[in-house]
């Protein structure tokens, strides 16, 4: 019995570049060591943004670096469906309400920009308790935090939430992770769940996808550790399991900021264009 299913989860969104590569050799590289799974799932759920180009280049550059996966390989933009099926069901339970709010609205509504943090600043709650009967036009769909977490049993419960790091947050954080309830509510607040261009949020998304893909252990980059508790509280609402986390630190380019999409001078394209070996990428990438 396989105990061990690890991921990697491009957005096809522009081509990869180092740190992608960084990571999907690492999860990679801990399945076959662990005689496990290895698969491949295309986070295609911003449509407005993805382009199949660079869906055909993720495959054919994971494919130089030595890396398989299995197939057939997961599209987001297939499970529309099982995304808004959720949806339907936290709004049954009273844990989505409708926002109207812009970008710029929120923005100019927090009291102090959180610069250099990983997750937007928290929403300050201007659209909380509207009824969706009055909604007559575009809104998005925002998780009342304090009813869900009221909704797993209050503090008492939250507080017993944990996750396992084997690797390590931005400050070291590694082993079983406690969630701090207050904080959530205070720092991370209403996340939006669902807008119209987009049928759900990275956040759900990829707690319902890897629990259909039985993903036992997930491998990603620490800028995403902020994230974690977030998917521990959809776990939890949603009855999905949660996977073993292993966050790793970060590529970065000379100046020390952490690579993009942009990064065109280290996409794996581009290196390859310029006789880069995949022996060369793990060597680049410290492995």
């Amino acid at each position: 019995m396989t105990t061990h299913v690890e991921r990697f989860a491009p957005s096809p969104t522009g081509p990869l570049h180092l740190g992608h590569a960084y990571s999907a050799l690492l999860a990679f590289d801990a399945a076959r060591k662990a005689k496990g799974r290895f698969l491949l799932r295309i986070e295609d759920i911003d449509t407005t943004r993805s382009r199949p180009e660079y869906e055909a280049a993720i495959h054919d550059d994971l494919a130089w670096l030595g890396i398989e996966w299995e197939e057939p390989v997961l599209r987001q933009s297939d499970r529309f469906d099982a995304y808004a099926a959720v949806l339907d069901q936290f709004r049954e339970r009273g844990l989505l309400y409708p926002c109207t709010c812009t970008r710029k609205q929120i923005a100019a509504a927090m009291s102090a920009p959180q610069e250099g943090s990983d997750m937007p600043p928290p929403y300050p709650g201007t659209c909380r308790g509207r009824s969706f009967a009055d909604m007559d036009g575009d809104y998005a769909l925002r998780l009342d935090m304090r009813k869900a977490l009221v909704s797993l049993g209050g503090a008492g419960v939250v507080k017993k939430l944990h996750f396992k790091e084997t690797g390590r947050g931005p400050n070291r954080e590694k082993g079983k992770i406690a969630l701090d309830m207050p904080a959530l509510i205070e720092t991370v607040g209403d996340i939006v769940l669902a807008r119209k261009d987009i049928p759900a949020s990275y956040h759900l998304s990829v707690i319902l996808d890897d629990a259909f893909q039985q993903i036992t252990h997930v491998t990603r980059g620490h800028d995403l550790f902020a994230a974690t508790p977030i998917h521990r509280i959809l776990q939890a609402l949603t009855g999905r399991p949660t996977p073993i986390y292993h966050h790793h630190d970060l590529i970065r380019d000379d100046t020390g900021r952490r690579l993009a999409k942009r990064d065109d001078a280290r996409a794996l394209s581009t290196l390859r264009a310029e006789g880069k070996t995949p022996a060369d990428i793990r060597e680049m990438v410290g492995l």
